[in-house]
């Protein structure tokens, strides 16, 4: 029973990797570029089996799309250094504007 459930829950890893994957390249090669503003960033703490902190940061982006729409993102793959206010270029996918990445 241990096992089929390592085996599902690698599975459902597997599969959110490769989706993750051909929405990046989806928006690499047909996304809109245009400029964006940081517009928040979460923080979150874990633990390591140490005890040790480890932070991890979720960053939110605010743009307009070319119809006109303001859209708040989450970040995939930020670039390192970035904070509240930054600007910077994204691409995004106009049929589904909150998957962006940085350009």
């Amino acid at each position: 029973m241990t096992y089929v459930l390592i085996a599902v829950a690698l599975l459902a890893v597997l599969v959110g990797v490769v989706i993750t994957i051909k929405r990046n390249n989806a928006i690499r090669q047909g996304g809109i570029e245009t400029d964006a503003v940081v517009s928040r960033i979460k923080e979150n703490e874990t633990r390591n089996d140490d005890g040790s902190r480890q932070m991890h940061y979720t960053y939110y982006v605010q743009y307009q799309t070319e119809d006109g729409q303001t859209v708040e993102a989450k970040l995939g793959k930020a670039p390192l250094r970035i904070a509240v206010g930054d600007r910077l270029r994204i691409k995004y996918l106009p049929e589904k504007p909150k998957y962006v990445i940085p350009v």
